[in-house]
Order: structure tokens, then sequence, then C-alpha cells
């Protein structure tokens, strides 16, 4: 009897200090997200490559210094119902999952405010864990920020390239001219890079790349990009 009290209360303890643990993390999640809002955040990769040392290419700027082809490119490419939408995809996933085989999907659903919670928040890599904490969190960032806001950060903080992070950057690494004055072909070959920049090169496109890029050209051509949310 005494032997199972014992093991009772330290359960109890256990419990009571896991559910401490779990408050503190979401106090310091929503104290990140409310300052993230205002202040420009690095991504969990960046800080990765921090810590080992290596080399790091980002400038942060306003999404008033990034040509509208670039914006307008990036949402065609990754997320085209992303003024529609309040963070998650839900038609996109299901599509995904409806499509999934034995070996699971074959291509992903993520919209660019999961992407902007999986990069800020959570860490690389694909997980069921991880996907489980990227969707809430992209639900709550909808609300919190504005889509302005998400999409600003999304394309300071994406990766186009090895070290190479965020639209200035890239923009100034490719192109040798500033985020602000990309044409519509750049920014679509920029857009077209996204998904896999280590395997893409906006400089050496593919085959793959190239119709990619043709496709999101055609598609701003036809009206089909709607950024009514972040003018």
């Amino acid at each position: 009897m005494a032997r199972n009290a014992r093991l009772l209360q330290t359960l109890r303890t256990a419990l009571r200090w896991s559910l401490r643990l779990i408050l503190l993390l979401v106090l310091l999640l929503a104290g990140l997200i409310v300052t993230f809002r205002f202040i420009n955040p690095i991504s969990t990769l960046m800080l990765g490559r921090m810590l080992l040392h290596e080399k790091i290419d980002q400038d942060s700027v306003p999404l008033g210094r990034m040509s509208e082809a670039l914006r307008a490119a990036v949402v065609t490419s990754e997320d085209a119902h992303f003024c529609h939408h309040h963070g998650v995809d839900w038609g996109a996933m299901r599509e995904v999952i409806d499509e999934s085989g034995i070996g699971g999907p074959s291509r992903g659903a993520s919209t660019i405010t999961m992407q902007v919670a999986k990069n800020v928040f959570l860490w690389p890599g694909h997980s069921y864990i991880r996907k489980a904490l990227e969707i809430p969190l992209a639900l709550v960032l909808d609300f919190v920020w504005p889509k302005r806001r998400i999409l600003q950060i999304y394309l300071n903080i994406a990766e186009w390239g090895d070290g190479i992070f965020g639209a200035e950057a890239a923009a100034r690494f490719y192109f040798h001219e500033p985020a602000a004055d990309l044409t519509l072909r750049q920014a679509a070959l920029m857009a077209a890079v996204l998904p896999d920049p280590h395997r893409r090169n906006v400089l050496r496109p593919n085959r793959h790349v190239l119709i990619h890029a043709r496709i999101v050209e055609d598609r701003i051509h036809a009206g089909e990009t709607n950024l009514t949310c972040v003018k």
C-alpha cells in the first residue's frame, strides 16, 4: 500500500510539473507570436546555421520594397488561395489526402501561413507531430497577424539556396538587383525554386523549373492571382 501511495504521489507530481511546463511553453509561444507581429523573426533553420557557424545571407525588407511581380509569383506558386483561407487550405489538404497512396502523399498542401509557422516556430523535416503542431499554429497566426505581415515574413525568411534567405538577398545574389526591381520572369523563376532550393537553381533552371515558371507567368497574365489581401 505504501509503495502504491508513493507511486501515485510521484505520478501526481510528474503530471503537475508537466502541466506547468506546457503552460510555460504556451505563454512563451504566445509572447513570441505577439512580438513577431512587430519585430522581424529569423527562421529556426537560420538559427541552426548560426549555431553551427555556417554562412547566412539575409536582409529583411518591408513588403513594399519587394516587386508586386514577386508577391504575385510566390502566392501563385505556393498558395493560390492565400487571400481566401484562414491559415489552412482545407480543400487542398483533402485533395492531397484523397490522392495519397500506400507510400503517403506525393505532394504537400502547406499554405504560406503554415510554412511561416514551421519556419519560425518549429523544426525542418517531415513528421506527423510537426504537422499536428503546424496546423493550429497557422490558424492562430492568421488570426493574430494580417495577411500582409504573414507574406512579408515568409518572403524574408524563405530559403532560396545554400545560406541564402529572403527575397532581398536572393534577388541581389541571382540578379544583382534589389527585390523591388525584379521582373515577372525573374520572380517566376525564383518562385519555381522555392519548393526545393537545394536541388533547383534560379540561374541554371532545369526543364521542370522552366515549366513551373511558365505556368506561374501564364496564371498571373490570366488574372488568376488574388493579392487583394496584401495591397
